[in-house]
């Protein structure tokens, strides 16, 4: 039950405001702890096992109000321990991301708002400043002017817009006919590097080209694409029957974030007549900086581009942001209005519905804009140029070990790398070690590693993009990295 409240109060007033500010004072405080320095307290990876928060939670809903105290005392108690602390200066798996104090800001703000954009006559601010926030990082990543922005949730999702745009732009009737039962339609083909991000297989999948669809192109040996294997495998499909539809370049690919040469792979696809979708998910935001703009080279001749302000640019997960040089082909592709989303404005402003799949639209644009206002280009390329010091400071550390070999090159905040302990040579006995070397890091809790496979085996991946990461955490990894070495040499 709430506190201090009578049950007659409780049931007539829409909204327990006194109670709000004790809660929301109690998180504020709370989060704020946890940003200066609280996260530390807990190990980075949960230590959870399978069911533990499935078990100790209700099997049902509450019947009654419960005492919110109760309900913050059931959070530190079941949920935290179950919580693995991407917010973390020593989260370095996958890519490490940061949720910062302006981005968190903006959330809660958006959360208050409760607005859905999918008009903008249901929200003109949603949209207007949408436009404006996109429009904003365009310049700075230094796109064309005719680049239309707007977010998405994940790249995931970006990239599969851009795919059913490309499925439109070829103008086989998918809208109208679909795909199902077609005997006019060859097979369709999307061609990426086989280090691409699997949500482009995925994406295939979704739009009902099949794994069939997707033909992964091998890599050359920086994990780039190789274009003329990208060139060949056109060649095939289309001797062969398919019909080629557009190609993913990526910069900053998952694994090594290795950069796809975007320049020659745009010269394909205006030669082959195929729509060019670039994923910069991770890297594009390096791009900020212009000594880093070098990545982006070639990105002006994208039919469609995408990268994440989650990922590397200090915004809350979710925030997505693509571009697109044909948003009339988007809106061909997706817009379908029925007579209750008609306004009197339709037709002379944007509605954001028009270019993508879902009707709902969060009001993210607000984060992103408190972001990029609290930090400024300056405070923002600050921290990326940190980032990308304290990675190239730990890629020399590896190099200079006997007993460690950096497994791929090191552009951006990423390096791979792998043990190599005297006299164990590439094989399962290699990554075998190397496995049970990233789980000796990760059980520390001061640091959590990922792993991927690369052509000489299992490498782990030190990730830095949490804003509080610094050499101290550097450090430590470091520490552990040599421990769990000895401890696995000399069981």
């Amino acid at each position: 039950m709430w506190e201090d409240v009578g049950e007659e109060n409780k049931l007539s007033e829409p909204h327990n405001t006194k109670e709000f500010r004790a809660e929301a004072h109690r998180m504020v405080d709370w989060i704020a702890d946890y940003l200066e320095g609280g996260a530390r307290d807990f190990p980075v990876l949960s230590r959870s096992k399978p069911g533990d928060l499935s078990r100790a939670l209700p099997t049902e809903m509450p019947a009654e109000a419960e005492n919110p105290k109760q309900i913050w005392a059931d959070f530190e108690s079941m949920v935290l321990p179950a919580v693995t602390h991407w917010n973390h200066p020593g989260f370095m798996a996958y890519f490490g991301i940061t949720g910062s104090g302006p981005g968190i800001l903006g959330e809660m703000l958006s959360a208050a708002l409760n607005v859905n954009g999918m008009l903008w006559r249901t929200c003109p601010a949603a949209t207007e400043l949408e436009l404006v926030v996109l429009n904003w990082l365009r310049k700075g990543l230094e796109l064309p002017d005719d680049f239309f922005g707007f977010l998405c949730d994940t790249a995931s999702i970006s990239s599969l817009l851009a795919l059913a745009a490309a499925r439109e732009n070829a103008d086989i009737e998918v809208r109208e006919r679909g795909l199902a039962g077609r005997d006019d339609l060859p097979g369709l083909r999307v061609y990426a590097s086989d280090q691409a991000h699997s949500s482009i297989a995925k994406a295939c999948l979704t739009l009902g080209f099949g794994l069939d669809g997707f033909r992964a192109i091998p890599h050359d040996d920086d994990y780039r694409m190789d274009v003329a294997a990208l060139r060949q495998a056109i060649s095939e499909d289309r001797r062969a029957g398919f019909r080629p539809l557009a190609v993913i370049a990526t910069v900053g690919t998952t694994s090594t974030t290795s950069v796809d040469p975007v320049p020659e792979i745009a010269k394909v696809c205006a030669e082959e007549y195929l729509w060019l979708h670039v994923d910069a998910a991770y890297a594009g935001s390096a791009a900020l900086c212009p000594e880093q703009r070098w990545c982006l080279d070639g990105c002006e001749l994208a039919d469609s581009f995408v990268f994440n302000p989650h990922k590397w640019l200090f915004v809350p997960i979710d925030a997505s942001a693509l571009y697109t040089r044909h948003p009339e082909i988007f809106k061909r592709a997706f817009s379908l209005v029925p007579e209750y989303l008609t306004t009197p404005m339709t037709g002379e402003v944007v509605d954001l519905m028009d270019y993508g799949v879902q009707l709902g639209r969060r009001f993210r644009a607000l984060k992103v804009w408190w972001v990029l206002r609290s930090y400024g280009l300056s405070g923002l390329q600050m921290h990326l140029r940190r980032h990308i010091e304290l990675a190239q400071a730990f890629s020399d550390w590896v190099d200079e070990q006997p007993h460690l070999e950096r497994a791929a090159p090191a552009p951006f905040s990423v390096v791979c790398f792998r043990a190599k302990p005297p006299g164990m040579e590439h094989g399962e006995a290699l990554d075998g070690f190397n496995m049970r070397l990233m789980e000796e890091i990760n059980t520390s809790g001061d640091v959590y590693l990922s792993h991927t496979r690369l052509d000489d085996g299992i490498a782990l991946r030190v990730a830095i993009g949490n804003i509080g990461t610094d050499e101290a955490d550097l450090e430590r990894c470091r520490i552990l990295i040599l421990k769990g070495l000895q401890c696995l040499s000399n069981p």
